[in-house]
């Protein structure tokens, strides 16, 4: 493993300040999920939490961190998960928090944030533009702006996913969804420090390619545009330094497409009794996309959020089971 930014010791450190209704989450294998897709699949759930995505883990350790320095308040960006997670942290602690989002961004998060206590503020256009708009406000409110995946503490808050992880059965390779690059990195720093034979494969869609362009180049490769239902993890400038991390530590790094994103939902509701949002079902569609690789395998895949709007949900999976009726 090369070099990265986190520290092991930290992160082991990190589960003493995260509350523990985000730790030791479920891990376990889903004999139906596997039968269909032809491996041994687990299932490693952080959606059981009150903010139902891993962003909490991150969120903990940055606002524990502002508590003890007397900071009040905080800012971030988001397409909700983080959002919710700063709304959350900060209200235990007594402070203050700003989410900024797109006005696209899926309804029920944006009521979810509001419901939190936290002041919302709606932007025109995409993560990039709000991630514009909140670096704004900190300096003009002079608070911390929270940066996901560009912080450490999100990088360590996720990391803390491996260590449970690496307390585990063994698996051969662990999926992950890949977006900014906090979770890839986090567990796949402390798996390869922990477990170095497993492989590390990140998942993104092919219509928000640029970090997955990026680990490809060996730089940094930006898009123009966003075209996919996987809003989680939907961004059009990688961040340098967070892309030097994931090159240390990350084996491959793979696009899949939309409809097989869908597929994935549908699996993991039939299969695992799981309703989750698009970004949590990237695992299981690049197994779709590639049983081969992964026959007779055991793969891990981070069920990583389910805040997932109801009507645009039940819309995609009868589509999908449309699909399967007419092929």
């Amino acid at each position: 493993m090369g070099e990265t930014r986190l520290d092991l010791e930290r992160i082991r450190s990190a589960r003493q300040v995260i509350d523990p209704v985000f730790l030791d989450t479920p891990l376990y294998t889903c004999e139906p999920l596997g039968r269909r897709l032809g491996c041994a699949v687990s299932v490693k759930l952080e959606t059981a939490n009150p903010v139902r995505s891993f962003k909490g883990r991150g969120t903990e350790l940055v606002t524990s961190l502002l508590a003890e320095r007397g900071a009040g308040a905080a800012v971030c960006a988001s397409a909700g998960n983080l959002g919710l997670a700063l709304a959350w942290s900060a209200r235990r602690r007594g402070m203050r928090a700003t989410v900024v989002a797109s006005r696209q961004a899926p309804a029920p998060k944006l009521d979810g944030i509001r419901a939190l206590g936290a002041e919302l503020e709606l932007v025109d256009g995409d993560i990039e533009d709000a991630r514009e708009r909140a670096a704004a406000i900190a300096v003009r409110r002079g608070i911390r702006l929270v940066e996901d995946s560009l912080d450490v503490e999100t990088f360590e808050g996720a990391a803390t996913i491996g260590l449970e992880l690496a307390a585990g059965p063994p698996f051969d390779a662990v999926l992950i969804a890949l977006g900014g690059g906090a979770m890839a990195t986090g567990v796949g720093h402390v798996l390869k420090a922990l477990r170095p034979e497993t492989e590390v494969i990140c998942v993104q869609p092919a219509g928000a390619p640029a970090m997955t362009r990026s680990w490809h180049a060996r730089r940094v490769v930006d898009t123009d545009s966003i075209d996919t239902i996987a809003d989680a993890v939907a961004g059009r400038h990688p961040i340098p330094d967070v892309l030097d991390d994931l090159l240390a530590v990350a084996d491959d790094a793979v696009l899949v497409q939309e409809r097989s994103i869908v597929a994935g939902m549908r699996h993991l509701l039939d299969l695992a009794g799981l309703a989750v949002e698009p970004s949590a079902a990237l695992g299981v569609a690049a197994v779709l996309e590639d049983r081969e690789r992964f026959a007779g395998r055991h793969v891990v895949t981070v069920v990583c959020g389910g805040n997932v709007d109801p009507h645009a949900y039940r819309r995609w999976i009868r589509a999908e089971a449309t699909a399967q009726a007419d092929t």
